[in-house]
């Protein structure tokens, strides 16, 4: 008789311990998982976000995929964003996701998965931030941060396990406490000058690297003459930048369907001028040599957040926590396993 398959549980903290000091291996996870889903080797159908008529702030998004190659599963991830936990103390996002088995498409894990999201995340603007740098000509030294979230922290880690080192900090966030916290957080992994700046000018102006991980659920950063010494941009939460920074910088994306949608800053871009022509190509244009950034425009990375890549992550982590023997499995998770009883 067929053995029934098992079901495990992952907690956040068996996440944690897995991709904790590992980086550099995530990140070539999830590059791993650009190339594949740039062959062809992936699925990645649309996010689909719920809403709620009385809590617009607020949404839950389902990302489905499926991986071949070296990760060979189905599975989903389910994240919500509420931006309102953060003044409860507890962090905005929470997320599961679910790994099924290539051959049955029988669930075999269910993650914590906020971390997993973060990591991959943060994986994803390291990749690219040491793709397009290194193809420009060298590595920005000076850092800034709009917004200093949980993503932003995550961002920081996987630059510096990537190799990035900075002479200057910047911070900025609407919060003086959270900017104030996240200068804390620094100052015990960076050597070099930190300064809270009070707009998102000063920052922007002084940074040669600007990473955007706010909330922002329209443009808030409107003046191309802000970039005018041509920084490289991670603008990871997708909405901070009008459409005329866009239409005047060099635009990498994940994935040209996904990310110009949902009105993203460059889909508001698309709706401004009718095409796509400013979209130079995506991340695995840049992986493969197909584009390559200039050094005389502003270059901005914008990725939508691909199910693919949370799929790597995850598959990595289960197979490490695995491997250590530390699985939970649930017991008789699968009860009805005889078609006719």
């Amino acid at each position: 008789m067929t053995q029934a398959p098992t079901f495990a549980v992952v907690s956040g903290a068996q996440v944690h311990e897995a991709v904790a000091g590992r980086e550099a291996e995530v990140t070539r996870m999830v590059e791993a998982a650009y190339r594949l889903h740039g062959e062809g080797l992936t699925v990645n159908p649309d996010s689909y976000f719920l809403r709620f008529p009385d809590r617009p702030s607020d949404r839950i998004i389902a990302l489905p995929a499926s991986v071949k190659g070296g990760v060979g599963v189905h599975g989903i991830k389910w994240i919500s964003s509420f931006p309102g936990n953060v003044a409860s103390g507890v962090p905005r996002a929470s997320a599961v996701l679910i790994l099924n088995d290539a051959e049955t498409g029988y669930p075999f894990a269910c993650l914590e998965s906020s971390i997993i999201s973060a990591a991959r995340t943060a994986a994803s603007a390291a990749l690219a931030a040491a793709a397009l740098a290194d193809r420009r000509g060298g590595r920005p030294r000076r850092i800034g941060f709009v917004g200093v979230g949980l993503i932003a922290r995550y961002i920081h880690t996987y630059l510096a396990g990537n190799g990035f080192t900075f002479d200057e900090l910047g911070v900025h966030d609407l919060s003086r406490e959270h900017a104030e916290g996240f200068q804390g957080y620094l100052e015990r992994t960076e050597k070099g000058a930190i300064t809270i700046h009070d707009s998102a000018e000063s920052l922007i102006r002084s940074s040669d690297l600007v990473v955007f991980a706010t909330v922002a659920g329209e443009p808030h950063v409107t003046d191309p003459g802000w970039f005018a010494h041509n920084p490289l941009v991670l603008h990871v939460s997708l909405r901070d930048l009008s459409p005329e920074i866009i239409l005047s910088s060099y635009n990498v994306v994940d994935d040209v369907e996904h990310c110009l949608k949902a009105n993203t800053s460059p889909h508001l871009a698309e709706q401004r001028v009718g095409h796509r022509d400013f979209v130079a190509g995506t991340l695995y244009d840049v992986l493969s040599g197909t584009t390559a950034p200039p050094a005389d425009k502003p270059v901005v990375f914008s990725p939508f957040g691909l199910g693919v890549l949370d799929l790597a992550v995850a598959k990595y982590v289960y197979d490490r926590v695995a491997s250590s023997g530390a699985l939970n499995t649930v017991p008789g998770f699968f009860h009805e396993m005889k078609r006719y009883g």
